[in-house]
């Protein structure tokens, strides 16, 4: 597609996800920073993402928001760049990208917000309980490379994403089988070239 893709985003936050996505299809684009609480909500992005929050993308007429949905998108937008699999095989790919919106984030959000469900509560979430979501990401690390293909996709992408921030701001335990995976995600040129960009964002920001 040649339509032109616009990132709305801030350094700190999930939008780092997104940069690493584009990063990886190669993709021209532009990049609007937002601010908290000032420009997220303020009318103009307001009508692309009414929740106000980043990270967007535009893409010629299409706007997509959340980054599991972003990441799914742009690895059919620009199929060139292998990172999805083959339709008739994406079973894990769609199974594991929306674990880990769902359950995994889920999880990990009410742990950090004192909010893990009792044994009796655990049945109405829909991760059961952050131990659960742990143990299967623990058993299907060790057993897989990447989970969705014998290669690097989207879903690697988002999961590894996760994951490594979990383990760099200490609200995931260190597990073998997650560190691991962390150094075979994030040892790619797509994620050092977003990673330098949104650290010196981040750096005028805060000088």
């Amino acid at each position: 597609m040649s339509d032109r893709l616009t990132l709305y985003t801030n350094p700190m936050s999930r939008g780092q996800i997104a940069r690493w996505m584009i990063e990886e299809t190669g993709a021209d684009y532009e990049t609007v920073i937002l601010e908290y609480g000032t420009t997220m909500k303020a009318p103009e992005y307001l009508s692309i993402n009414p929740m106000g929050k980043v990270p967007a993308i535009r893409h010629g007429k299409t706007v997509i928001t959340e980054v599991a949905a972003i990441c799914a998108y742009l690895a059919d937008a620009f199929p060139h760049a292998g990172l999805a699999p083959p339709i008739n095989a994406r079973g894990d790919y769609y199974r594991w990208l929306f674990f880990t919106s769902g359950s995994y984030e889920a999880a990990l959000t009410a742990k950090s917000l004192g909010l893990e469900p009792t044994p009796e509560q655990q049945m109405f979430a829909g991760f059961g309980s952050l131990e659960n979501v742990l143990r299967t990401l623990e058993k299907l690390l060790t057993e897989r490379d990447f989970i969705a293909a014998d290669y690097f996709t989207a879903a690697d992408l988002y999961l590894g994403a996760q994951i490594d921030f979990g383990l760099s701001f200490k609200t995931l335990e260190p597990r073998d089988a997650f560190v691991a995976y962390q150094a075979r995600t994030t040892n790619r040129e797509a994620y050092k070239r977003a990673k330098t960009i949104d650290n010196d964002l981040i750096a005028k920001q805060q000088s």
